[in-house]
């Protein structure tokens, strides 16, 4: 496994960012912190791994020599499709196995593949369900107290991030009120001049932070770390205390089988029928913006979060590279986000009561996303249109006595 290298190779050079392939494609200069004969052979079996990857994405199908040491790959047939096949749970890595060590001995993380079962029949919810399938299937497998919830399409870019995070989480005086811990969405390709405005500078540096001091900031769908027993519907205590060795002391002595098995029937499509799976419980359904959805569930149970942006960006993402692609991504946003202030999850109306009217009012500034682009488009063209032709922006003061003007001026002088 290339995990077996890499890892050791990350914390004996302190390798920045640990995500290989953004570590590659900006290694100018690296080399010198090792010898060139092990940074190449590092990348040798980098690019040899997705080598093996893109060959299979290419072809469509699982070579045998990987179908006989991934049994999970075994399930995967000419019958199963992206949208109709069985749920497939896979320990690739089981941290608890005295062979599961990188080559320098240290035990690695446990790793698992998943696969949620879909059936056309059934909703499947999309990235919500996925969402609340790995909240069931990991609570047989590790049940961590803290659950950390990144895009596919972003990595770390800062190993201190989940250190700082627990930091929050274990704060003698505040720690026990904080749901969730949320960093900001930062991205690796903008362009020189940003044209397209994704850096979300103001959304990161001002609406969350303001947020931050009225109750926290909204959950934003990535870069967040969740207690695991709000997302399960948990209401706040003053009395609440984490038990953070409920992992540890949950894990019983059943064989990968028998876990495998039982994660299994959790990743079902039919698990969440007639329970409040999506309601009160996990991500929220039925809304585009379902993150915004959760995130202000949790605040009306009575927990607060905090926005955390650290100077090194915790996780770094893709962002639209194309004037389409930004169109695309603002318009499904700003929807959603309308629809949920339409909503009976309208912040003035479902947190009455239940949070600060001026936390209802930060969350709205979402909300109204959308139907402030008019004012936004007149204050961008009137103005405009009223310089060609001529037009005073602002009115003319018109004095008619200069004595009255002398005096003023004088007034003005003397003070």
């Amino acid at each position: 496994l290339f995990a077996k290298h890499w890892i050791p190779f990350c914390k004996r050079y302190n390798i920045e960012p640990r995500s290989p392939a953004a570590y590659f494609s900006e290694s100018d200069g690296h080399q010198d912190l090792c010898s060139p004969k092990e940074w190449s052979l590092i990348r040798e079996m980098y690019e040899d791994m997705t080598e093996r990857i893109d060959t299979a994405v290419l072809s469509g199908k699982i070579s045998e020599e990987v179908k006989a040491n991934h049994k999970g790959f075994h399930e995967w047939d000419q019958e199963n499709t992206s949208k109709n096949h069985q749920p497939i749970v896979q320990i690739l890595i089981e941290g608890k196995d005295k062979n599961a060590n990188d080559d320098e001995g240290n035990v690695l993380p446990t790793l698992v593949y998943m696969a949620r079962e879909k059936r056309p029949q059934h909703h499947h919810n999309f990235k919500a369900g996925a969402m609340n399938a790995l909240i069931r299937v990991s609570s047989v497998i590790s049940n961590s107290p803290i659950i950390m919830n990144v895009d596919c399409d972003m990595y770390s870019n800062n190993c201190d991030t989940i250190r700082d995070a627990l930091c929050f989480f274990l704060d003698e005086e505040m720690g026990h009120k904080i749901g969730f811990v949320q960093f900001p969405q930062n991205y690796n390709n903008l362009t020189k001049n940003n044209i397209y405005g994704n850096s979300h500078q103001v959304t990161n540096q001002v609406l969350m932070g303001g947020m931050d001091s009225v109750g926290g900031p909204m959950y934003v769908g990535t870069g967040c770390f969740h207690r695991r027993e709000i997302l399960c519907g948990r209401r706040f205590t003053e009395d609440y205390k984490e038990d953070w060795n409920g992992g540890i002391k949950d894990k019983t002595q059943e064989s990968i089988v028998e876990i495998e098995e039982k994660a299994k029937s959790l990743a079902a499509s039919t698990y969440e029928h007639d329970t409040q799976w999506g309601d009160e419980i996990g991500i929220k359904y039925g809304y585009p913006a379902e993150d915004i959805v959760t995130g202000l569930g949790i605040h009306c149970r009575g927990w607060k979060s905090v926005h955390s942006n650290p100077p090194r960006p915790a996780f770094l993402g893709v962002a639209p590279t194309t004037l389409a692609q930004t169109l695309l991504q603002h318009k499904r946003w700003s929807e959603g986000s309308f629809s949920i202030f339409l909503s009976k999850y309208c912040p003035f109306m479902f947190g009455h009561g239940k949070i600060k009217l001026r936390h209802q009012m930060g969350y709205s500034i979402y909300g109204l996303w959308a139907p402030n682009s008019i004012p936004t488009l007149y204050y961008v063209i009137i103005p405009s249109l009223a310089l060609l032709k001529g037009i005073s922006l602002f009115p003319e003061v018109m004095i008619q006595n200069r004595k009255s003007l002398s005096l003023v001026s004088y007034a003005f002088y003397y003070n």
